[in-house]
């Protein structure tokens, strides 16, 4: 499993960009993870699937919510990543009105989420293999701190606990 002081690892994720506009065209466009992280303070925090409840009602919103704050507090964007394709994204951002504010990126292949060891196996509820959920502060593309969630919990991963960390 990742931990604090490594790299984000090599992965490319996919956004879906409503507008044309700085090289993103209509449609899904890839993220390459470590050129995008470059020079940047980033409040990422991923789950295990759009739509679902707990990500849905609290986690999304929250960061919504404390976007000001972050940025205020050094934040240069937020990313939300979960194993979901870019049109799912798309459409979730509109549901969750983060556009703007919270960088919705698919993970659609778990490719990112295998490669930080930070999985939930979910196949016995038909869902595949899915992200664990949790957040990190990331500079300069390494991990400054890792908030991994227990099997079913929302208790360290969201917007209130970044804030202070990124703060701190």
């Amino acid at each position: 499993m990742i931990k604090v002081g490594d790299s984000l690892p090599q992965a490319t994720l996919m956004e879906y960009s409503e507008v044309e506009g700085n090289g993103c065209s209509i449609g899904p466009n890839p993220v390459d993870v470590v050129k995008a992280s470059a020079g940047k303070t980033i409040a990422l925090f991923a789950l295990p699937g759009a739509f679902t409840p707990t990500c849905s009602a609290k986690h999304v919103p929250g960061y919504v919510e404390k976007y000001a704050d972050l940025k205020a507090a050094g934040v240069d964007e937020i990313w939300c990543v979960s194993v979901n394709d870019a049109f799912v994204m798309g459409a979730w951002a509109r549901d969750q009105k983060s556009v703007g504010k919270v960088r919705m990126l698919g993970d659609g292949s778990a490719e990112f989420a295998r490669a930080a060891g930070l999985t939930l196996d979910l196949t016995g509820k038909g869902m595949g293999v899915r992200s664990a959920r949790y957040s990190m502060l990331v500079k300069d593309g390494k991990v400054a701190t890792l908030n991994v969630e227990g099997p079913g919990k929302f208790e360290v991963s969201d917007a209130a606990t970044m804030l202070a960390q990124a703060k701190g």
